[in-house]
This record gives structure tokens, sequence and C-alpha cells, in this order.
């Protein structure tokens, strides 16, 4: 082999196989095959697997060995190239037998010059292959630069999820806990208060049986006196006239009058105390240990609309039909119909209930002590209000930004429970009928915070029912 065939056999073989140019940041796979790092790149951002474009091997991870003495060697083969000069291998036409100078725009290949002059690509556009390689490279670049950018977008995207992920089952761990809680304090209850009827119930039944055996006991007492006496008089009977005279008039004998009977003792328990509503008594008492235990809540006066009217109890409110000469205060609500708690939280957890019946237009909720009362406001929590309302022709929403979210109830609830747990920072609204759960606000609470109630308008006398605190 003469001088000028070695050079052309070695540098084919820094040539990356997917570009057929050499080598430019030579990367290599698991599997041992060699390519560009960017056409590599390019290839798996087509590919739903990461394959290897010659063997096909298929790995799970983006695993790129970065080839440094193939990087050289392309190098060197560069540089050999622009000595060598009109020395390479040149690409030929495989119908004309020419060198493959042009590049057909319009049928995107290599051609020679006689294929330009050809009927098939006449009226054809046509560019040198520098210049072609030169625009294709640009293109590729800049897909390059797009697919880069989107891998950085989604890589974000994917450690965003991840620490979803690792949030909700962190969530989830701290809500196991205390629902785990939450029950064991009910178990408590219920143990001790079991135990307790028990050990009433021992010491009622030693009571008893102790007075029975008491008793028992002075009944055999006189019962065998009775046996042995009888004994007595049957001997007696089998004796001759004389000596059962004689041995009458010695000895006095008890007759069945001298025998006190006693009075069998009633061994009856307690069953009112012991058989009756059990579980309705255990439920009652478990109440006072409730925590929460529901809220007996009055309305507060000074912040009542002057259209609404407060039963004497301040336990409920409705829409009235005269505007009251109220005195004027930055507490009071002067639009909305609308009225406040008297008892503001600024921390534990807290629920009370309210009847709303079969009204047509009610809102429930909480709402921070600053928030606007006058003029026309906003219901959003962004406002200080965390509500949900029964609007006609609505529905049940819950007032959230920027739009309201629609509630879908599985069935009208008669009795709405509101919770709020301050320092997780949640208002929760349940259908207290079946204390299926209807809608959750999460917030951090810094001032504090009051229960607010709106019987909402008249609603041309189909409203007019008074929503009222339980």
């Amino acid at each position: 082999m003469d001088s000028g065939q070695q050079p052309k056999s070695w540098t084919e073989e820094v040539n990356c196989p997917v570009c057929l140019d050499f080598f430019d940041d030579p990367v290599s796979l698991e599997c041992g095959h060699n390519f560009c790092r960017s056409c590599i790149t390019l290839c798996w951002a087509q590919e739903e697997r990461n394959p290897c474009p010659e063997c096909r091997e298929e790995f799970p991870d983006r695993k790129l060995t970065v080839n440094r003495v193939l990087a050289r060697l392309a190098e060197k083969a560069r540089k050999l190239k622009l000595n060598l000069g009109g020395n390479e291998k040149k690409l030929h036409c495989e119908e004309h037998q020419e060198e493959l100078k042009l590049f057909c725009e319009t049928d995107k290949k290599l051609i020679c010059l006689i294929c330009r002059d050809s009927r098939e690509h006449k009226s054809h556009n046509f560019m040198p292959i520098k210049e072609a390689v030169e625009i294709y490279k640009d293109q590729l670049k800049s897909s390059l630069q797009s697919l880069t950018e989107k891998k950085s977008v989604f890589l974000e995207t994917e450690l965003k999820q991840i620490r979803k992920f690792a949030e909700v089952r962190k969530q989830s761990s701290s809500l196991q806990t205390h629902i785990t809680s939450e029950f064991r304090e009910m178990h408590q209850i219920l143990t001790e208060k079991e135990q307790r009827l028990l050990r009433d119930l021992r010491r009622e039944e030693e009571g008893i049986l102790d007075t029975m055996e008491k008793n028992l006991r002075e009944i055999q007492g006189n019962l065998n006196s009775i046996e042995e006496e009888l004994s007595k008089m049957q001997k007696q009977m089998e004796q001759d006239g004389v000596k059962f005279l004689k041995e009458v008039m010695c000895h006095k004998r008890r007759t069945g009058e001298d025998y006190c009977e006693r009075p069998l003792a009633d061994g009856k328990l307690l069953l009112g105390k012991f058989k009756g509503p059990v579980q309705y008594t255990a439920w009652r008492q478990m109440k006072e240990a409730l925590n929460p235990a529901p809220a007996a809540l009055i309305l507060d006066r000074c912040t009542a609309n002057p259209w609404l009217i407060l039963s004497k109890d301040q336990t409920s409110v409705r829409d009235g039909e005269l505007w009251q000469l109220l005195p004027a205060s930055s507490e009071r609500f002067d639009t909305w119909p609308c009225v406040l708690g008297s008892e503001g939280f600024i921390s534990g957890r807290h629920y009370w209930e309210v009847d709303v019946g079969i009204k047509t237009w009610w809102g429930l909720g909480v709402a921070r002590e600053s928030a606007k009362r006058q003029g026309i406001m906003d219901a959003t929590p962004e406002a200080g209000y965390w509500m949900m309302w029964l609007v006609p022709g609505r529905g049940y929403i819950a007032c959230t930004c920027p739009f309201d979210m629609s509630l879908t109830p599985s069935v009208n609830p008669r009795k709405i429970g509101v919770f709020l747990d301050y320092e997780a920072g949640q208002v929760s609204f349940y259908n207290a009928d079946n204390m299926s759960h209807l809608h959750t606000f999460s917030h951090i609470f810094t001032e504090v915070i009051f229960p607010i109630f709106s019987p909402g308008l008249t609603d041309e006398g189909k409203n007019s029912a008074p929503l009222k605190i339980l």
C-alpha cells in the first residue's frame, strides 16, 4: 500500500456514523460505538427509548463517556484533510460516476453537474455542497439548541413533580398520624367509659350477692334446726306411752311458730343503668370530651347590616323588610347582608354548625378582622373572606380567585358544618347531616379570624327563613 492510501483508511475510522463527518466532541456508548455528542443527542430526542443508532441496543440511562483519544485522532484527521487538499476521497454520482458537487434543494439530494442539466432536475434550485452543509448544520444547531432548552424545561418540571410526590407522601403520613391520634383518643374515652360501667356493675353485683348470701346462710341455719327437731320428735313417737309422756313433760318442744321465716332477698340489678341506651349515653358523655366540639356561637349586633334582624338570643339571623336606623360604624357591614360572630379566634381548632334548612340563598365561613366591610366587596381569600355560598341560579359555590368554584354535593345539605384550624391554616365545610366534605380553603392566618354569616336576600319571599346557629 502506498503512502497516499494509508491516511484515507484510518481517517475513515474517525467519521461519525450519523453525520458521516469527523467526530466533533466524540462520546462512547456502553455498547462501544462512538458518535458526536450533538448527533447522538439529536437521535435520542426523536426516540422514546435510548437505542444505539448502529447496533440498536437500548439503554435505560443516557450515559455518555467522553472519548478523548478519538477526539485527538479526529482533530489530526481534519488537519490532514486540509494538508492533503484535493487528494481526499470524493463521493461520485451512481448514475454518471461524476463527482457530487451540488445539492438539489427541490429534491433534497446530492447531484453531479450532469444531473443538474438533466430533464429530471429541470427548473430545480441548486447550491454548492459546502453551502448546503453550512445551512443544514445551522438548522441542526438551532434544533439542538431548541431541544436543549426543552430538555432544561422538562428537567425542571421533573424535579418539581418529584418534589410534589414527596410533599404528598409527607402530607399523607402526617394525616395518617393525625387520624390515628384522633381515633386513639376516642377509643380511650370509650374504653374508660366501658371500664367504669363494668366496675359499677361488678360493685352492684357484689353488694346484692353479699346480702343474698347472708340471707341464704340464715335460711339454711333455720332449716338445719328444724330438721334436728323433726328427728327428735320422730324418735319420741316411737316410744311407749309412759316413757313418751315422761319425755314430753321434761322437754318443751319448739313448734313451727317458733321459727321466723326469712324473706326472700330480691336480687335484681338496675337494668335502667346497665341496659338502657348505653351507646347514646356514652356518646352524650363523649361530646363533652370532643375537640373541637360544636361551638355555641352568638352573633355580634355591632357588625350586622341594618337590613338584618337578629333573634333575642343572637343565634339566628334573617333578612328584614325595613332598613333600621343603627349607629354608623366601621365594624358594621353597610352593603352586604352579613354579620360576624361575637368571638374571634387567634389559635386552636373550632367547629360550629348552622341550620340552613331549605333556604335558597345563604353564605357562611370566616373573615379576618381587618377585611373591608363597607361598600362593594370581594368575597375571596385575597380580600380576607373564606366563604361558601348558595346563590339562586348558580347553586353551591366557593368564592375563589379569579373565578368562583362550583360545588356539587350529592344531596342538598340542611345543616352546614364549618371547621377552622388556625395553626394549620384550614377552613373546611361539611354537610353536617352526614359529615360529607364539601370544600376546603388553605391559608396562613396572621390575625384574628371571625365566623361570618349571611342569610342572603329574601328572594321574593322564597328565602325568608333565618339562619340558625346550632
